[in-house]
């Protein structure tokens, strides 16, 4: 996963009156696409909501447990654009975070379930834009290219500059960096 950068999940209540064509993992979407079925959702869907957990939580309560924190935020923000909770939660992967609903957890369920593909559109496009304004103010690590994943050129600039403030210390491959700059 990424060495730099919040933890986003997404959350979508799909309009079945209002339909959206072309959903489906955000991973097999282009940037266009993902932007434009992002519009959509805002624009077509009942409620949507945005969670995050940033890369201070992530060192804090370890990766796993911060994506079940971004999830619930995402949900819990929902909440309030759908004016109460839904009446069950469909989740992305092997486990849910606590909610006080129910959830059922999909493996691959961005592939299976419309609104858990707008859920990970909603997340995608959210977190591209985080990388593209953290670019803006760290330049030299090249966020705009790799999206803050583990690339050489990422790893070539770690060396370089250190870590900024919105890299996961806690990842292995960002903290064996710092001890060799360190050393």
């Amino acid at each position: 996963g990424p060495l730099a950068g919040a933890v986003v999940a997404g959350a979508v209540v799909l309009d079945p009156e209002n339909p959206i064509a072309g959903l489906k993992d955000s991973k097999k979407l282009s940037a266009a696409r993902r932007e434009f079925l992002f519009e959509q959702i805002q624009l077509k869907a009942r409620a949507w909501g945005i969670g995050e957990a940033s890369p201070a939580e992530i060192d804090e309560i370890n990766i796993l447990q911060a994506t079940m924190l971004a999830m619930r935020r995402a949900i819990e923000d929902l909440t309030t654009r759908l004016g109460g909770w839904p009446d069950k939660a469909l989740i992305d992967g092997n486990r849910c975070p606590e909610l006080p609903i129910a959830a059922e957890a999909i493996i691959k369920g961005d592939a299976k379930e419309p609104a858990i593909s707008a859920a990970s559109i909603v997340a995608k496009v959210t977190r591209d834009r985080q990388m593209l304004s953290l670019h803006e103010r760290h330049p030299e690590y090249g966020f705009a290219q790799h999206m803050g994943y583990p690339t050489e050129a990422h790893f070539a600039a770690l060396q370089q500059y250190g870590a900024c403030d919105q890299h996961r210390r806690s990842f292995s491959p960002v903290r064996k960096v710092l001890e060799s700059i360190e050393n």
